[in-house]
């Protein structure tokens, strides 16, 4: 936790209330006219071109003679769930499915980032809308609704291969007997490269790194669709992606964040796992896009925490930092109307020693909290550049690892001490190092600021940050012992699950490095007596 928790989670609490190369001259940019980040406005319902009768229809008019002989049944559901809990949503998420907040067959007036059904409570999961294989089974205790039974020439690979049907020229006619002309790519004269699958880079820019290059928006998940045919895809750590379906109309472009890595980044108006940033309507050939300091706010500061937990994590490769990662299906909130970040482990388990403490201090604000758990959040209303965020984010995905190694009983510990410390002292930060509990702090801070002091370097290069040694942990121990050849991952580790003080941390590495006791007498005679 780089500053206290409680701070982070006061705001917290009022706001749920409430390979790298320079960027082309011209990008394939989506339409951003009528974008924004705030909520979708939608417009008219529209006659949705795939479901089987108009599929029918539109065979029947490219294929007269064929029509009858040709069999068009199901291949897919377009349903909408309404899950009454985060548990019931990340079931649906088990399942494979790609959900979506707001119907696909409206017009869209005004783009967004998210869409809350006016019947469904605001504090409340909205309808979440998706597309499922025809023979899908429902769970029975999540309710659904069936909206139309339909068909998508790629879901039916036996159809589809027997090359007697030109599909790309049905999808086309249906978008016209529908309706939609003016969202299929071809109507406007240009024509469309049936052979071309969706494919781009989404890149974002650190002018303090690498000579201000772009580098790739890593391991973030780009999905497409049109009405209720959708396409995904996981860019690699250079920012390009290529989507497994063909589109001959003007897709929807969305980046969603959650990272192929194994972490997702919230939130959104609702409190669900991954944040969406829209990107715009943009050529069934795909789109690029370049993020960088003057993009949409939320969209840049989604994009630095993507990266900068995707390049911690990369870094703890045994190639590499070898450190114990952090858990996988970590989930990361941001909060721009507050500086503090902390690692609290929630949604893996770890909570406060006595939860009567924090229940008197959120009041009903705990039970909310408890039914979106975070792990980790990243505080930027005092963060504006990439080098400030990717600090704070960097410090704690250290903490993460800490936490991987020692488990929530250590976690809670830590966790019940920075918020007593605050309550019973009115600190700030981390109390004054007397209370109980006071050593797994410590320890936790010494590592997390150490961390982010040499990975600042290792990014930024120039003389190693001193951070975090103005509080009364000394993080100069590990810089002492790093300097004169421990590696970070030696470091690591000895913060075991039973090195809960100074003592213990100094008698554990004379224990694992025993070549280096006077050296490690030394820094500890210096720092910490």
């Amino acid at each position: 936790m780089r500053t206290s928790w409680i701070p982070m989670i006061l705001p917290l609490t009022m706001l749920a209330a409430c390979g790298r190369e320079e960027v082309p001259e011209t990008l394939r940019r989506p339409d951003e006219s009528g974008l924004t980040h705030e909520m979708i406005e939608l417009g008219e319902k529209l006659e949705d071109p795939y479901t089987v009768e108009n599929v029918k229809k539109a065979v029947a008019r490219v294929y007269p003679t064929k029509a009858g002989r040709v069999d068009i049944t199901p291949t897919d559901l377009y349903v909408r769930f309404l899950p009454r809990s985060e548990d019931d949503f990340e079931r649906l998420q088990a399942l494979g499915l790609n959900l979506v907040d707001h119907p696909m067959d409206y017009r869209i007036v005004r783009e967004g980032d998210y869409y809350h059904d006016p019947s469904i409570n605001e504090e409340e999961i909205t309808w979440q809308y998706a597309v499922v294989p025809h023979d899908f089974v429902f769970p029975e205790d999540i309710f659904h609704e069936l909206l139309d039974e339909c068909y998508i020439s790629e879901n039916d690979p036996v159809t589809r291969s027997s090359g007697e049907i030109d599909w790309e020229a049905v999808e086309r006619e249906a978008y016209l007997l529908t309706g939609n002309g003016d969202l299929y790519a071809g109507f406007s004269g240009t024509r469309a490269d049936e052979d071309v699958f969706p494919s781009g880079r989404i890149t974002v820019e650190d002018p303090e790194a690498n000579g201000g290059k772009p580098f790739g928006l890593a391991g973030v998940m780009v999905s497409c669709n049109s009405f209720v045919k959708f396409a995904t895809a996981y860019t690699d750590r250079d920012g390009y992606y290529r989507m497994d379906k063909r589109f001959v109309s003007k897709p929807r472009y969305r980046l969603v964040f959650k990272n192929e890595a194994g972490f997702s980044i919230g939130m959104n108006l609702v409190l669900v796992p991954a944040s969406v940033s829209t990107l715009g309507t943009g050529s069934p050939e795909g789109i690029d896009y370049h993020v960088d300091s003057q993009s949409e706010a939320k969209l840049y500061r989604r994009s630095v925490v993507n990266n900068a937990a995707y390049d911690y994590l990369a870094r703890c490769a045994s190639s590499d930092l070898d450190l114990t990662a952090p858990p996988k299906d970590l989930r990361l909130w941001i909060f721009k109307g507050m500086g503090s970040s902390s690692t609290v482990m929630f949604h893996h388990g770890a909570f406060l020693q006595d939860n009567s403490l924090v229940q008197k201090y959120l009041g009903n604000y705990f039970s909310l909290l408890k039914m979106f758990l975070p792990d980790i959040t990243v505080g930027t209303s005092d963060r504006e550049t990439y080098a400030d965020i990717y600090c704070a984010v960097v410090h704690e995905m250290s903490h993460a690892s800490h936490y991987a190694k020692v488990g929530n009983r250590y976690w809670s510990h830590f966790i019940d001490y920075v918020i007593r410390s605050f309550v019973t002292e009115g600190r700030e930060a981390y109390g004054t190092g007397t209370g109980a509990g006071a050593g797994y702090c410590e320890i936790g801070e010494m590592w997390a600021y150490f961390m982010e002091s040499t990975l600042y370097q290792d990014r930024y290069g120039g003389g190693m940050p001193t951070f975090g040694t103005s509080f009364w942990f000394f993080p100069q121990v590990f810089r002492y012992l790093y300097e004169r050849g421990l590696s970070r991952s030696d470091i690591l580790r000895s913060l075991k699950e039973d090195v809960t003080s100074r003592d213990d941390l100094k008698d554990e590495l004379i224990r694992l490095y025993p070549e280096w006791e006077a050296t490690i007498d030394q820094v500890f005679n210096r720092y910490c007596r």
